[in-house]
């Protein structure tokens, strides 16, 4: 074994769907930093851009910023298009795009949660993994090889515990809940559906992230896990990597949870 080797990602493309995002910025300047070309793909096409500008001027490489909506598959297919002209392959797709929860729907209890706004939720958090898996898994399939990571949560594999939201009123919501839980079997289907092509398929499952919250949220968050703080934001990085390299070429089909120990209790 080559320790170097396996960790190396010279001249592999990424592609990153919400790459504008906190995490995603997170992760494209991890795979950068590792001598990947990434794929910044978000509906931020502004801050993709300025971010492939900062990537190259600190890493080299070469970033490409691409303007994706994951619920269009036309959008999906162009930007499949784009990569593929310009990198001929594509090695890793990280499905990391979400539908945000924000202002007054943080506070929409699950008894008046409106349709629209879930369907909406759902075409982002499920349908457009299952979009991008589609197209992206056309070209990995011709390569006879590649590496998809879907992006879940710790609420995908438990319910949501809103007693540490307080007097905030924040409501984790069914919509964020069931989607996740849904991504952990849904890269179950596609690991096993694309056994022995040289495709793996794997989720990793989120804890929280440290971002301003609340600090009372902050101290009750914290003591529901074993480390007894929240994520910092570049703390998933490692991990992504490793899923991604030659590190874990046996492992397909798996959920890798980093959360502090939230679920271990």
């Amino acid at each position: 074994m080559n320790v170097k080797k396996i960790f190396d990602f010279s001249n592999r493309v990424v592609i990153i769907t919400g790459a504008a995002g906190l995490l995603g910025t997170e992760y494209a300047n991890g795979f950068s930093q590792a001598g990947a070309n990434v794929v910044l793909a978000d509906k931020d096409f502004t801050k993709c851009k300025k971010l492939a500008a900062e990537l190259e001027k600190k890493f080299g490489g070469k970033p490409l910023a691409v303007n994706l909506d994951v619920t269009n598959p036309k959008s999906i297919k162009k930007m499949v298009e784009q990569v593929i002209k310009k990198f001929s392959k594509i090695d890793i797709l990280v499905n990391n795009a979400i539908f945000p929860e924000i202002g007054k729907m943080k506070k929409i209890k699950f008894e008046d949660f409106p349709l629209d706004v879930w369907e909406k939720g759902v075409d982002v958090n499920l349908t457009g993994m299952f979009l991008c898996s589609q197209q992206v898994g056309k070209i990995m399939v011709k390569q006879k090889k590649g590496v998809i990571i879907n992006i879940s949560s710790i609420y995908g594999i438990k319910g949501p515990d809103q007693r540490i939201y307080g007097k905030t009123n924040i409501i984790k919501s069914a919509l964020y809940a069931t989607t996740k839980g849904a991504v952990i079997n849904f890269t179950k289907y596609l690991a096993a559906y694309w056994n022995r092509t040289g495709i793996r398929v794997n989720t990793l499952s989120l804890g929280g992230v440290e971002e301003n919250q609340d600090k009372n949220f902050k101290k009750k968050y914290s003591d529901k896990t074993m480390i007894g703080r929240m994520a910092k934001k570049d703390e998933y990085v490692g991990a992504l990597l490793f899923l991604s390299s030659d590190a874990s070429s046996y492992m397909t089909g798996s959920n890798l949870i980093i959360d502090g120990g939230w679920n271990s209790w």
